[in-house]
């Protein structure tokens, strides 16, 4: 039997997901978090086979979780779910190690499939994912601007784009505005970018806004 941790904020697509595992009989959700920091706590008291980890909680980014299970668990096996296509997250999270990233979207058709492939100790990546993994490992491949970027950059980026201030990001991700402010000065000579309204500009022509909720 293989043992899920589910991990959403919210609580409507935790039961949907839910609601997929019961059509089989070797799969069982044995938990569920709704944060980061719950995430965390589960996996420190139960065990688990495999987590399903949505990438954009509060308290604590799917992302951040991820990098905490892989450092404290690294054996256990991290399936990303998340809004985000493909294009977006799916290998910098790979290279993060997770096991598998899928996009909401076609949950209901591969989600089993990929819990069960993850779980035999196997990766679950899509074509069209595998193909950009290739690309990635090129030596000549250019990366696109947001890719050169750490995961801390990445995530205030995303923030930014989205219209939110320093001072509301310092708060969104529990740091100080300093260090936000050292970040976005850091973004910006990485892109070659001038301000937040160019930023915000690059952001929305690449679908990196934070999603609502």
């Amino acid at each position: 039997m293989i043992r899920v941790l589910i991990a959403d904020d919210h609580a409507i697509v935790r039961d949907g997901l839910k609601q997929i595992f019961k059509e089989t009989s070797d799969i069982v959700v044995a938990g569920e978090a709704g944060s980061g920091p719950e995430v965390i706590e589960k996996i420190k008291f139960d065990k688990f086979d495999l987590v399903v980890l949505d990438i954009s909680m509060p308290g604590r980014s799917g992302l951040d979780v991820l990098k905490y299970i892989k450092l404290h668990n690294p054996t256990l096996p991290v399936l990303v779910l998340s809004m985000y296509s493909e294009d977006q997250y799916a290998i910098r999270v790979l290279k993060a190690g997770a096991s598998g990233y899928l996009t909401k979207e076609s949950a209901a058709d591969q989600l089993i499939s990929a819990v069960r492939r993850i779980s035999e100790g196997r990766k679950y990546v899509s074509l069209n994912l595998a193909e950009k993994l290739a690309d990635s490992l090129d030596e000549n491949h250019r990366k696109v601007g947001h890719e050169a970027l750490s995961d801390r950059e990445f995530q205030v980026l995303r923030l930014i784009g989205s219209g939110m201030t320093v001072g509301e990001i310092a708060e969104e991700l529990s740091l100080s505005v300093k260090t936000i402010s050292t970040n976005r000065a850091r973004i910006l000579e990485k892109m070659g970018l001038k301000n937040n309204a160019e930023l915000i500009c690059y952001a929305i022509r690449h679908n990196l806004v934070k999603e609502p909720g």
